[in-house]
Order: structure tokens, then C-alpha cells, then sequence
């Protein structure tokens, strides 16, 4: 019954186009309409904006020991992806569905939504929080005013599930991920009179060769890591208007992706050194000229904490013991920061995540469902 109702769920969630370059307003008011049956309590927890927001949806009574479901609203783009199907419609082939996000991480949310009924029905002793945040494919934006509000406003949470793709096994930890943009800005001159102007384009290229260097240093062995260690990557680069022209602006973005225990200061003070050394070299040739870094998240990762009472009621709930790391950073880190026992445990794989014609397989949302019976069993 209530593997039925997850994949309509999930046909509903995956109709909104909540793509992190937009609102995920549609997603929430529906999610509200449908908890409000069930006698949910809502809070939620909006950008400066307005134009997203988190939502708690809160069952049972407020008191200590909460167990906290939680997963992210939005999805990556589609953009330059070869889809063989709607991204938007789910297509079932096999056992399998198609859509964006139905892996990550809308099959999670809706495997949690379809329970709702069920979590209403029984006599909790403990509360149970459905949290659902915005921005999370963009650094976990949204997340930490969500995490703040659980950890200032409600009672002591015993144990949150963040539901990231793991194919139903528990993961114990996570790297963390900082996100920064690099603003160059330039002097427009003809291309054949390098002396007369500054590119903004040129002007990166020390910066990208010193992140590839950083990323290549940080190396690490003996690790539950893969890739094991620090890893750094450009995402986004944009400058210039025309190849005979030395470039006005440039402007890239790029991560730093570490493992739990790492200190990530010396590396993001060689890079801000480097760039403060260009600064200064651009201005003494083009005065309104100048470079910057500006950090766009923070995400700590998630420690390695087999005796929490997350780890220990998940692992009772499937009789997992393999203990497990992913490269992929998720709220979970900042939810440990706040003193809460968390694990990650969902329906996918993250080889899946992100890619054209992205999938679950509706055995893994069945797992999810039986498992999330037995969490909400925990707490009657």
C-alpha cells in the first residue's frame, strides 16, 4: 500500500521543476496541503528572499528524543543532458523509474510522505520531523537555518536520517565541501595590443594551475574515501565577449572537497594569497581593475560516529554492518556539528545521481519503505 503511494508521490514531486536556479515554492505548498491531512504541525524556515524555503513538518509530542527525516527539495539542471524521456514526467521502464531527482532525492521525500498517513494513525511517544530544505545542490544553502531552527527551537533530537542515495546501506560519513567564486575584472584592449589592456581571462589561468596543484598535493592513503583525500575541481567559468578582445571580466567557480578530519585553512589561504598577489598586479595597470574570492558555502563533513544512537537504530532496522564513507557532501555534517546523531540511508545509487536519465528502481523505494515503517515503530 504504501509502496504505491510513494511512486505517486514521486510522479508529483518530480513534476516540479525545482532546479536550484529556482523556487521550490510549488513543492512546499503542495507538501503542506498534504501533511495538513494528516494533522502535521509546519514550520518553515524561508531564504532572505522568500522565494524558497524549509519546511519541519512535525508529528507526535514535542518532547526529547525526536527522530528527524530529512531530504532536499531541489534538483540539478537538465541543461546539455541527452534525455531519452520527459525529465519531468516519470517514464517507468522495467523496474525502473525515470525522471529528474527521482534518485536524488525526491524517491526518498516521497517514500517519507506516503508514511505520513501512517505516522498519524499510531500513538507516538516520540516526536518524528520530516525536514525538507532548499539549495542543496548548490552547497547546502538552505540547510543550516533548518539545521539552527531544530537545534534552538524543538526539543533534543535523538537521531536524524538524511536520505541521500546509498542504496539503502548506512553511510557514516561524508567529506565536506566549500564552494568559492572568482571575480577578475579587466581591461578591454584590442588583443593585438597586449600592452595596452588587461585580460581578465589570462589573468586566471595562475589561479585554475594552482587549484589543479592543490588538488594533486592532496593526495591521501588509507582512506575509507574514494577518491581518497582532498579533491578540487572548476566548475563554471564565464568572460569575455570576442576572441580579438582582451577580456573585461572573468569569473569561475570552483570546490574543495575534503575528508572530515582535514583543515582546509592553509589551502584556502594559498589560494587567497595568489589571488590577492594578482589583485595587486592587475591594479597596477588597469586602476578599477582588481580580483577577488568570495566563499559561496561552507558544508562541514559528516565524522565517522559508529556508536551514535543513528547509527545504532539504523543498523538495527536492516542489520547493516559494513561501515561506509562517500565522497558526496549532504546536510548530515551540519546536523552532527549541532550535536544531533546522524546517519545517511536512502533509496539509489549516487552512480545514478545527476546524470541523464536518472533512476530509481522501485525495489529500492520498497527498502526505504519497510525501513521507514520500522524507524516510526521506534518511536511508539
Amino acid at each position: 500500500m504504501y509502496l504505491n503511494r510513494a511512486i505517486d508521490i514521486l510522479k508529483t514531486l518530480v513534476g516540479f521543476d525545482t532546479t536550484s536556479r529556482n523556487s521550490n515554492l510549488e513543492l512546499i505548498i503542495w507538501a503542506e496541503d498534504y501533511l495538513a491531512q494528516f494533522g502535521a504541525s509546519l514550520v518553515r524556515i524561508p531564504n532572505d528572499d522568500s522565494n524558497k524555503t524549509n519546511l519541519i513538518a512535525s508529528f507526535g509530542p514535542m518532547v526529547d528524543g525526536g527522530i528527524v527525516l530529512s531530504g532536499h527539495s531541489d534538483v540539478v539542471p537538465i541543461d546539455d543532458q541527452d534525455w531519452t524521456s520527459d525529465p519531468w514526467v516519470i517514464t517507468q521502464r522495467g523496474d525502473k523509474l525515470y525522471g529528474r531527482g527521482t534518485c536524488d532525492m525526491k524517491g526518498f521525500l516521497a517514500c517519507v510522505l506516503a508514511l505520513a498517513p501512517r505516522i498519524a494513525e499510531i500513538k507516538l511517544q516520540k516526536p518524528i520531523h520530516i525536514a525538507i530544505s532548499y539549495d542543496e545542490e548548490v552547497g547546502c544553502i538552505g540547510a543550516p537555518r533548518m539545521v539552527n531552527k531544530l537545534h534552538c527551537d524543538f526539543p533534543k533530537i535523538g537521531a536524524v536520517i538524511v536520505g541521500e542515495p546509498t542504496d539503502m546501506k548506512v553511510v557514516s560519513a561524508h567529506k565536506g565541501i566549500s564552494s568559492f567564486v572568482v571575480q577578475i575584472t579587466g581591461m578591454e584592449a584590442h588583443s593585438s595590443r597586449t600592452d595596452m589592456g588587461v585580460s581578465a581571462i589570462m589573468e586566471a589561468i595562475p589561479i585554475f594551475n594552482l587549484i589543479v596543484d592543490l588538488g594533486e598535493k592532496n593526495a591521501r592513503a588509507n582512506s575509507q574515501f574514494t577518491p581518497a583525500g582532498t579533491t578540487m575541481t572548476i566548475g563554471l567559468i564565464k568572460g569575455g565577449t570576442a576572441v580579438n578582445i582582451l577580456a573585461h571580466h572573468c569569473e569561475f567557480a570552483f570546490d574543495i572537497r575534503s575528508e572530515p578530519d582535514v583543515d582546509l585553512a592553509p589551502i584556502i589561504a594559498t589560494i587567497a594569497a595568489k589571488i590577492n598577489e594578482i589583485d595587486t598586479s592587475i591594479k597596477a595597470r588597469a586602476p578599477n581593475g582588481g580580483a577577488k574570492l568570495i566563499r559561496r558555502s561552507n558544508t562541514p563533513g559528516l565524522n565517522f560516529a559508529t556508536d551514535s544512537l543513528a547509527e545504532q537504530l539504523a543498523r538495527r532496522i536492516n542489520g547493516d554492518n559494513e561501515i561506509l564513507a562517500v565522497s558526496y557532501a549532504a546536510e548530515a555534517g551540519l546536523f552532527q556539528q549541532k550535536d544531533m546523531p546522524t546517519i545517511i540511508c536512502g533509496p539509489g545509487s549516487i552512480l545514478q545521481a545527476h546524470q541523464p536519465d536518472e533512476y530509481v528502481e522501485i525495489e529500492q523505494l520498497d527498502k526505504c519503505v519497510k525501513f521507514l515503517e520500522a524507524l516510526i515503530g521506534e518511536q511508539v
